[in-house]
This record gives structure tokens, sequence and C-alpha cells, in this order.
């Protein structure tokens, strides 16, 4: 009876720790959330309040009426340039992860934390070699720049590579006896068997691409409105219009409105994905 009493406390205590974690993490969204359906009257007289006196969608709908800010056209650019990077990526990390798990051959786990062990790397460092890769190829102030550079990424692959050895080697082995290549037992075994693992590696990528802004602001410096993607545009809201703070909260719960969808639709396959990585 002790030992559970003391269980029992400590899983109290564990939920009080987290709630006043999430309430603390949320308190800014909801205020940006209540902030974006106030007047501008009411953001002067009570910046701090967490519910409008008077709900209006005013700054949403000057968002999108306002011709300098072409919001959808910006959200569309990002939807293209991080759905992109998100197939291709997944295609080379999930092949490379195969290579670093299922495949055997010399050397192979030394190579695989060597290449790990770029992620200490700053990505400030790797700016001005990419800045003249991508001039080189001309890339430069194109969609390809957002998109090629991006592909060498690291955490894919290792998140992929220890769900990968979770997988029975006797599955590819009886696999290998019936005929199968190596690109058929990824296919037909290796796939169907990670599908959570995937939406896991999924998400991350396009979450990191889609909130990106230091490099697109790089590479779309003195380039076309047009072109730019949304953060480079809610960047250039906040600082034009940055004493209407109901316009730029409006804008900055639009950026965050489609990765919340897809992770309330995807949460199940999500924790799963990230519970079942790493266990053999």
């Amino acid at each position: 009876m002790a030992i559970r009493a003391v269980q029992n406390k400590r899983k109290t205590m564990s939920f009080i720790v987290l709630l006043i974690v999430s309430i603390l993490w949320l308190m800014p969204l909801v205020w940006g959330l209540a902030t974006s359906f106030k007047t501008p009257q009411d953001i002067s007289s009570n910046p701090t309040s967490l519910f409008p006196e008077l709900w209006t969608l005013e700054h949403y709908q000057g968002l999108f009426n306002r011709p300098d800010t072409p919001v959808m056209r910006w959200m569309l650019n990002s939807f293209i340039i991080a759905g992109s990077y998100t197939v291709l990526y997944l295609i080379i990390v999930s092949f490379a992860a195969y290579a670093f798990s299922i495949l055997k051959f010399k050397y192979r786990d030394q190579i695989f934390w060597i290449i790990l062990s770029t992620t200490m790397i700053p990505t400030v460092i790797n700016l001005v070699p990419l800045i003249t890769m991508t001039i080189d190829f001309g890339w430069f102030g194109s969609w390809l720049s957002l998109i090629i550079p991006g592909l060498g990424g690291v955490f894919g692959m290792f998140l992929l590579r220890q769900f990968f050895l979770g997988i029975p080697y006797e599955l590819v082995e009886s696999a290998k006896i019936d005929g199968l290549n190596n690109f058929g037992i990824f296919v037909k075994i290796v796939m169907p068997l990670s599908k959570s693992a995937f939406l896991v590696a999924a998400l991350f990528a396009f979450m990191g691409n889609w909130n990106d802004y230091l490099w697109p602001l790089i590479q779309f410096s003195g380039v076309d409105a047009s072109m730019w993607t949304l953060p480079v545009g809610l960047s250039k809201i906040a600082g034009t219009y940055n004493y209407d703070y109901g316009l730029t909260m409006a804008a900055a719960i639009l950026a965050i409105v489609p990765v919340v969808i897809v992770y309330a639709l995807l949460q199940d396959k999500i924790i799963e994905g990230v519970a079942r990585t790493g266990i053999k």
C-alpha cells in the first residue's frame, strides 16, 4: 500500500508539472488568437486580456484584402515547396535508413555515426557555402534553393533507421529466400510495417520547411513578392504594419493553422511512431 501511495503521489506531481508547463506553453498562443479577434480599440485598452470584448474578423478580412499582402499566394507557395521537399526527403532518407539498418556492409555503423555527427555543426556555418552553391547552380532566388539543399538532413534518416532496426530480420531473410531483391523488400515489407514512422518523419520535414525563415529570406531578397513563402511574407507584415497588432496576430495564427490541422488528424499515428522508434 505504501508503494502504491508513493506511485500515485508521483503520478499526481508529474501531472501537475505537465499541466503547468502546458498552460505556460499555451498562454502565448491563446493570447495571439484572442488578439487577432479584438478590435483596435480593445487591443489598446485591454492588451493582456484573453477574451475580446467585441469579436471581429476585420483583421483577417484586411489580411486577405490588402494588395501588398497576397497571403493566399504565399501560403500556396509554402505548400508547394514544403510538400515537394517532404516527398523527396522521405525518398532519400528512407533509402539511406534502409541501407544503414537492413543491409550488411563493412564499416556500416561507423559511417552512420560519422554522418550523424554532422548534426552538431551549426546551420549558420553552412550559409555561405550554400549561398555560393545556389548561385553557381543558378538556383538563387528560385524554389529549388529551398528544396534541394535541405535534402541532406540527417534527422529523418536517424528516425527511420531506429524504427527499421525493430523489424525482425527473419522477415528480411524469408523475403530473400522467396526471391525478393532489396527494393522489393523495402516496398513490400519495410514500408508497410513503418507507416507511423514515415508519418512522423514527414511531419517533421514538412514543419521544418514550412516554418523556415532565414534561408528563404536570404534567397528571396530582391525577388518579386509573389515568389515568397509565408514566413517571409509574415515578416513583411510584421515590419510594415508593426503598429497593427491584430493584423500581425491574424497572420501568425493563419501560418500555424495548417500544421495544427495535420497534427490533429494524424496525432495517434505520430505518437505511435515516436513511441515505437528505437524499440527492437
